[in-house]
């Protein structure tokens, strides 16, 4: 028997994939054909988590198994992904996930310390390929009565740039009802650095699923792996959230450096005031951002962000 069909990836074991019809949730496996797979370009991953593929099977009476498994036979356009520098030297992309709603941009203050050059590049990534963003801030219980002036600092800096910002607490469950609201019947990815608290927030979310949860390493306050695969979860909210494997590193794709201050809003907005058109915010005279920067409506941490993309620091690519 010869079945055919759409349907959405919802899990990416590296060769093996997982598909279901959404919004009905009924995943069953496929693998990739090898078209698509010499067709990746400079992507390591051909096939990502969201993606709309076409799929095709011949199996006996109506059953697609793991042993009789469908196959990737297209994968259709995207309507918008996120997508980084691999740190594999023999291609040039990966992408995390494809057809999201929203991404949730994962963050801690501490355990793990942030990296703002880290999350300005994902927010840059976000505002590139049309993805909203949104910041949530993580383990507030841990460190919001020890350092509230650096949390309302933090705050200002994202929250001046255009970016909201939801604190939650995946132990206390602060946050989690707010953060449920706002995903709800939506496709979310979830992604920040390791040790953030991305998978425990999606249990939190909906202890009914079972992501899997690592700790932080005591000898250097940074995250474990633990996600090692891509994988879409069903929420009883009525959302569908992607797990991704944590971040150590996230470099820019496909952007020129002249274009990369456009996708800083804050920039963006001061920028239409600059005495020379273009302007590289560096070093002309007259210009309208780096006089925000120094009277403050522009925090000197995301300009010194975006000049560390100008320079392609290597630290956080």
């Amino acid at each position: 028997m010869i079945l055919e069909g759409t349907a959405t990836v919802v899990k990416n074991a590296g060769s093996h994939y997982m598909l279901s019809a959404l919004p009905e949730w009924k995943p069953f496996p496929a693998v990739l054909k090898g078209k698509i797979r010499l067709e990746a370009g400079d992507a390591t991953n051909p096939v990502a988590v969201g993606d709309h593929v076409r799929w095709t099977a011949e199996v006996p009476e109506d059953a697609i198994t793991l042993q009789n498994p469908a196959t990737i036979a297209e994968v259709l356009d995207r309507k918008n992904y996120i997508i980084r520098r691999s740190t594999n030297l023999s291609r040039q992309s990966h992408v995390i996930a494809a057809n999201v709603d929203l991404a949730c941009i994962v963050v801690t203050l501490y355990f793990p310390e942030i990296k703002l050059p880290f999350l300005d590049r994902l927010l840059v990534t976000c505002e590139v390929y049309d993805v909203k963003p949104i910041i949530v801030l993580n383990k507030v219980d841990l460190y919001r009565d020890e350092d509230p002036d650096y949390l309302a600092y933090f705050h200002k800096i994202y929250e001046d740039a255009g970016y909201e910002i939801v604190e939650t607490s995946a132990k206390t469950g602060e946050g989690v009802d707010k953060l449920k609201e706002i995903c709800k019947d939506k496709v979310c990815l979830f992604s920040g650095e390791s040790g953030v608290g991305k998978s425990s927030l999606i249990k939190a979310l909906d202890p009914s699923v079972d992501p899997k949860i690592g700790q932080i390493s005591t000898a250097h306050l940074q995250g474990k792996h633990t996600t090692s695969l891509y994988e879409m979860y069903r929420l009883e909210c009525g959302c569908y959230v992607i797990d991704s494997p944590g971040l150590r590193g996230f470099g820019l794709v496909d952007l020129e450096k002249e274009e990369i201050a456009l996708y800083f809003p804050e920039m963006l907005k001061a920028s239409q005031n600059c005495k020379f058109t273009p302007c590289t915010h560096t070093h002309e005279p007259g210009c309208a951002v780096k006089e925000a920067v120094e009277n403050g409506t522009i925090s000197p941490e995301r300009y010194n962000s975006y000049l560390g993309m100008l320079e392609e620091d290597n630290k956080f690519r």
